[in-house]
């Protein structure tokens, strides 16, 4: 068994049982994302995956429809509970609707937000210790089963800090729905190397990251207008509550996705050490394994930097006539569709380059844009071409690093390493929705862009991409 390649012991469904005889025939090469497609298990991971995250993008579009619509009814004079609420928060009492449903709203986000800080690398665990389809399908089944739960905590109930028990149910629902996401993420990232040959793991990594940002800009675009087409449909035929019927779908057709997938695990013997003793397994691979480290690191530090762009568009923003501070996300959407495309440029050419390589040039490019934004921000093409430039970089350094971690990794040990994996990207992304703001308000946006790119520019030198590895 361990003299197999890579994938071929766990798949079923052909003779062989390997990914690459369920691909095309002797005389047909593939190559890139037509390669990975044509393998069936993988296509029906990639449904799950589409169908997961857009779900997880719509819970939070939901969760703010229906702050809207329940506990923010006209200005804030009309809503004297949330004086309270404010008060309980530590938060100034908001001036308009706009600024309670924001209030209301970070609830939810933090509920969100505090598993995938603390439980990554826990989840990643478990992940190993059990077979990693069963996770993601009961990941997306319970999910599916939970948010059945929503239209209960918009019924009438008492009040608890200003606000109804229903509000605080909600907070409480998107906590655990966060907590199961934790344990889908890894169990996911450690599968697609067990579905997919070594040489075509670039390209699904490629794939799988220009779907992750077209998942986001699809689901909080049109997240709204769906949620208002679903309700305004089916209460046109008498029935109400068809807003509640989209989480369910996508996270079900999610779940029966996956369970099609001809995957047959080894099995695990039981587990005779603690979690902590195997999350330091986990980061005694990391140390011993100088690509994984140092992939990771580079996954750190390009999250950082996106966290920190995403506070850093407002003020990018509002130095174009034509934006302002309220259309920071036509930045982002620029960003996110340079890095589909730079996704979808590595599954076709990334193969034929090192990585090292590629990771210089992707740190480079996100460097110098970052420099350019600076001088040429009072632009609107310029801003907007350099946005999609950035987020090309984003997509040459991204790919080739979690393909590393997946090829360089113990196939026992990978929930525990992108366990890890996990939880520091999602430090990573905190961190700098917490510091960005402050320090621009102190020093300004062009020195925080010229630090960001000069920190960039020195981790592309320290690939060496002049030397041949």
């Amino acid at each position: 068994m361990g003299s197999r390649a890579r994938g071929q012991s766990s798949l079923t469904g052909s003779p062989e049982g390997s990914p690459v005889s369920r691909g095309p025939g002797p005389g047909r090469t593939r190559s890139g994302i037509q390669a990975v497609l044509a393998l069936p298990d993988f296509r029906l991971l990639w449904l799950g995956q589409i169908f997961s995250q857009l779900a997880d993008k719509f819970y939070i579009v939901l969760m703010v429809f229906l702050i809207a619509q329940t506990w923010v009814r006209g200005t804030p004079d009309a809503n004297p509970a949330l004086a309270e609420a404010a008060t309980a928060m530590r938060m100034d009492l908001p001036e308009t609707r706009a600024q309670m449903i924001t209030l209301l709203a970070t609830g939810i986000y933090v509920a969100n937000t505090l598993p995938a800080m603390l439980l990554g690398t826990v989840a990643g665990v478990w992940a190993d210790r059990w077979p990693k389809r069963t996770v993601m399908v009961a990941s997306n089944g319970l999910r599916a089963a939970l948010v059945l739960f929503v239209p209960f905590c918009l019924v009438d109930s008492p009040l608890w800090l200003g606000l109804s028990v229903g509000y605080w149910g909600l907070v409480l629902m998107t906590f655990l729905e966060s907590v199961l996401t934790q344990f889908f993420a890894p169990a996911e990232q450690a599968a697609i190397p067990q579905l997919v040959p070594s040489q075509h793991l670039l390209a699904a990594n490629s794939l799988y990251q220009a779907t992750s940002m077209a998942a986001t800009i699809v689901g909080f675009a049109l997240g709204d207008p769906i949620l208002r087409l679903l309700q305004r449909v089916l209460a046109g035929i008498g029935i109400e509550g068809g807003e509640f019927l989209l989480l369910p779908t996508c996270y079900g057709i999610a779940a029966l996705s996956i369970s099609r997938i001809r995957w047959r695990e080894s099995p695990r013997p039981v587990a005779r050490t603690s979690v902590l003793s195997e999350i330091r397994q986990g980061l005694a691979v990391v140390r011993e394994r100088p690509p994984v480290a140092r992939a990771m690191g580079q996954l750190v530090l390009l999250y950082s930097l996106l966290a920190a762009l995403y506070v850093l568009a407002i003020s990018l923003a509002s130095a174009v006539p034509g934006l302002g501070p309220t259309r920071f996300g036509t930045l982002l959407a620029m960003s996110g569709l340079g890095l589909g495309i730079g996704a979808l440029a590595v599954a076709q050419l990334g193969q034929r380059l090192p990585r090292r390589s590629l990771a210089a040039a992707g740190l480079g490019t996100i460097g110098w844009s970052l420099l350019l934004l600076g001088q040429l921000r009072g632009s609107l093409v310029f801003t907007l071409l350099l946005c999609g430039v950035l987020g090309v970089g984003a997509a040459m350094l991204a790919i080739p690093a979690q393909t590393t971690i997946q090829e360089d990794t113990p196939e026992a040990m990978r929930g525990k390493v992108f366990g890890l994996q996990n939880n520091l990207i999602n430090i990573a992304l905190s961190l700098p929705l917490v510091l960005a703001g402050a320090v621009v308000s102190r020093w300004g946006l062009l020195p925080v862009l010229w630090a960001l790119a000069s920190i960039t520019l020195v981790a592309a030198l320290a690939e060496q991409p002049w030397r041949r590895w």
